[in-house]
């Protein structure tokens, strides 16, 4: 007999923010890396995200290409510990729906696994935090024997990634996804929703709901939930009105 998994994503979807600008923002306040590069290249593209003048996308994106240069001659031991303090500190900044999914979802028996963009040595915290069966997330690469990363990462905030860690999940857990579910917040999320026969928008992006719309099978089964302040909307994709179209 298969199981049924769900599938979440963390940034925007778990996490109320980004949790690689949690540890960036450790990265300089401990001094290892220079907080130029955070006033010069990050900051103008969350300004522009903040301001609601940018798309969400392109500013973890340059977070991520930041990240890489920002980590490449540390220690992977100076990284997990800025992992774990930024999970103890800002773990509990989460959606309620999502956490109370991940609740019901662990009631029922599901296989609850993580596949996120974020660096793995966060995802793995945020993983044993809330109870994940498993997790996958962005590797960045360091020598076998110093330990040191050496700037190569094998990411996992794209599309064709996530696609690839659900089929091994598949395999792994022997889940059916014609009855499991994915929760996911931007267009990296995709392809993880509409492998699942219950996916979930959360908060989605202005990208991600165009994407849907124009899958004639995604946006009949997809629920889109949003969440502001204490209330919890649940909409359907016909319902939305983009402005601009």
């Amino acid at each position: 007999m298969k199981n049924i998994g769900a599938f979440f994503d963390i940034d925007g979807t778990l996490y109320r923010e980004g949790l690689i600008t949690e540890v960036f923002k450790k990265l300089i306040k401990y001094e290892i890396v220079n907080p130029k590069k955070w006033y010069e290249e990050v900051q103008p593209e969350f300004k522009k995200w903040d301001t609601r003048k940018g798309d969400y996308d392109n500013y973890l994106l340059k977070m991520a290409e930041i990240y890489i240069d920002a980590v490449k001659g540390l220690h992977r031991s100076q990284v997990e510990f800025i992992a774990r303090q930024v999970v103890r500190q800002k773990g509990d900044r989460v959606y309620t729906y999502t956490r109370d999914r991940i609740k019901w979802h662990k009631a029922n028996g599901h296989k609850v696994i993580t596949i996120s963009g974020s660096p793995l040595e966060l995802v793995k915290q945020m993983a044993n935090k809330y109870g994940f069966d498993d997790y996958k997330g962005a590797e960045y690469i360091f020598g076998d024997k110093n330990g040191i990363y050496t700037g190569e990462v094998i990411p996992m905030w794209d599309s064709i990634s996530k696609d690839k860690a659900i089929k091994e999940m598949e395999t792994k857990y022997n889940l059916d996804l014609t009855k499991s579910y994915a929760y996911g917040d931007t267009a990296g999320d995709l392809s993880m929703l509409k492998a699942v026969g219950n996916p979930i928008c959360m908060n989605p992006t202005k990208e991600l709901v165009s994407k849907v719309m124009e899958d004639n099978i995604l946006k009949e089964k997809v629920k889109i939930i949003v969440e502001r302040k204490d209330m919890i909307y649940r909409l359907t994709p016909q319902c939305l009105i983009c402005e601009g179209e």
